[in-house]
């Protein structure tokens, strides 16, 4: 929407004008051969667009998000550039949400000769990106332009289109799950439909994964907004459980299933150099309050260390030690340095080279640097057990069964630390092809079953706890998503580990590029409501 927006906008009308017709007659002769360049390019780039930008995983995600939510800890503030940040989100989603809207008109024009079913499967994979994709910003930022944005080349009165409440835009993007869960179509052999698989670099034409991970989309977003909407969040949750809805599994009965929506660059034939470009800028340490929740005691040689996470996300300093930076440092607080982030460490020679200077534990260095298999996340199967768990133990639009709630949480335990240990073991350093696994040795008595068996429900007894338990542990498999545990964080309010004062950051503000291009709406839309980091979005209690 700002004046970038509209040129894309101008281009875009141009572009669609010359080849739609086109295009949409050689669809129209074979249902089943949508996916042509110029129309399965649409869809591919709806998809692409869901990788963090470089300066969205800087200036965002690591000098932001991972120390507000005490996922990590910043030991120096080095920038503050946030709107650099937030510039690019607001960009990403906006420059692309035209496609989206074209593809839909596409749909509503096809021929009338084929049954709308057809075109049902293709049409809900882009309602849930849509959905995906909005529900991140609008979680962001709050109210936000929706329903007129993304219309500028169909009508350009809405070139700059007003903003929606927050609350209209989850109900519309619900309805709209809701309408990929019951419109999908599938027989599991081969698929009679039109779809996108030649261009579906998520679920690489898997549409049964796609009803899983409407559905899954679905829950979460009905838990977060339960506190405030519970008769509605309420009815949903209940459809999804008690109907035995198809989601995204983690764990079950079965076993580890491992099933997520995840853009992995070695599927996708790219390398990932953002992340380490990010790091090697930045001064992220782990941080007291994870290294609590991992180790039982503070002793710097790892003996206190009861989770196997703690050596899959961070590693030791330059002594081979194990030392947090804290959370909420004070003036004895060490002074920290290092060189733990750069490119020295992608041989087996350099590995080891963190500076003398490096007197804190800080992300591991394969975590940080591999380009292949490390994924930016959408959902897990995890997350989804973790939800169910909340559901059961909290009573959400279903009877509350603890029973059935410990077993959840068992999944995603099960799920959590089976998914990371096999991302992390096919990860490899850079220069000489090293895997983690030469390198890095866990302990062997840091088994799932211990783990299982010291936070298992039966050690407490408290209602709370086991509910803040349930909290924590999708808190820290949260640890590759910091924007999903930023509102985990505001959602739980109170209920996760923390460490200093409460959370008081509680949402970005609208970029500046919006606010000059936008005025009148945004305006209209803030004059009620202060545009303030210290302003809840409107699920928050």
């Amino acid at each position: 929407m700002n004046i970038k927006s509209f040129l894309l906008l101008i281009l875009i009308s141009v572009l669609i004008n010359v080849s739609c017709t086109k295009d949409f007659n050689q669809v129209n002769k074979d249902p089943e051969s949508f996916t042509t360049a110029s129309d399965g390019s649409l869809f591919n780039s709806v998809i692409n667009s869901c990788i963090y930008g470089w300066n969205e995983e800087f200036y965002v995600n690591e000098e932001k998000l991972y120390p507000q939510t005490q996922l990590a800890a910043l030991y120096k503030q080095a920038w503050e550039n946030t709107t650099i940040g937030t510039e690019e989100i607001w960009s990403n989603y906006y420059k692309n949400l035209p496609e989206i809207r074209e593809l839909q008109r596409r749909f509503s024009i096809a021929d009338p000769s084929h049954s709308n079913a057809v075109y049902n499967n293709m049409l809900a994979m882009v309602k849930i990106m849509l959905a995906y994709k909005t529900f991140k910003v609008t979680d962001l930022f709050g109210d936000i332009p929706y329903s007129d944005a993304g219309y500028g080349f169909l009508d350009v009165s809405k070139l700059r289109p007003k903003f929606d409440s927050q609350r209209s835009i989850y109900l519309a993007l619900l309805n709209d799950l809701a309408w990929a869960d019951a419109n999908i179509t599938y027989t599991g052999i081969g698929e009679p439909y039109a779809t996108f698989k030649g261009f579906d670099k998520l679920f690489f034409g898997d549409i049964a994964m796609w009803r899983k991970f409407a559905n899954s989309l679905r829950l979460r977003y009905a838990i977060r907004m339960y506190d405030k909407e519970p008769v509605i969040a309420g009815q949903i949750i209940a459809d999804i459980i008690t109907n035995n809805k198809p989601v995204l599994v983690g764990c079950d009965i079965n076993g580890y299933s491992g099933e997520v929506a995840a853009i992995y660059p070695y599927l996708c034939s790219f390398k990932d150099q953002r992340q380490q470009w990010a790091m090697n800028q930045q001064n992220l340490r782990m941080g007291s309050n994870m290294w609590h929740q991992l180790s039982a005691h503070d002793s710097s040689d790892g003996s206190g260390i009861f989770d196997s996470r703690a050596f899959l996300f961070f590693d030791t300093n330059n002594n081979n030690k194990w030392f947090a930076f804290p959370n909420v440092p004070n003036a004895s607080t060490p002074s920290e340095s290092g060189v733990p982030y750069a490119t020295q460490r992608n041989s087996i020679g350099g590995y080891s080279v963190k500076g003398s200077t490096c007197l804190f534990s800080p992300f591991n260095w394969f975590f940080v640097s591999d380009q292949d298999y490390i994924p930016d996340i959408l959902m897990t199967g995890a997350e989804v057990n973790f939800l169910k768990s909340e559901a059961y133990m909290r009573g959400m639009g279903i009877a509350a069964d603890e029973s059935s709630a410990s077993n959840e949480f068992m999944s995603g335990l099960q799920a959590s630390l089976t998914f990371w240990k096999t991302t992390m073991s096919n990860t490899k350093l850079l220069n000489d092809g090293t895997k983690f696994d030469t390198l890095v040795k866990i302990p062997a008595n840091l088994t799932l079953n211990n783990l299982e068996n010291k936070l298992g429900f039966w050690n407490f007894t408290s209602f709370d706890t086991k509910l803040n338990l349930i909290y924590t542990q999708q808190w820290i498999d949260f640890f590759r998503q910091p924007q999903e545990a930023y509102a985990l964080v505001r959602r739980a309010f109170g209920r996760l580990p923390r460490e200093g004062s409460n959370l008081q950051y509680f949402r970005f503000t609208i970029p500046p590029s919006e606010v000059q291009y936008n005025l009148a709406n945004y305006q209209k839309c803030y004059s009620s409501q202060a545009d303030a980091t210290s302003t809840k979005v409107w699920w928050m209690k």
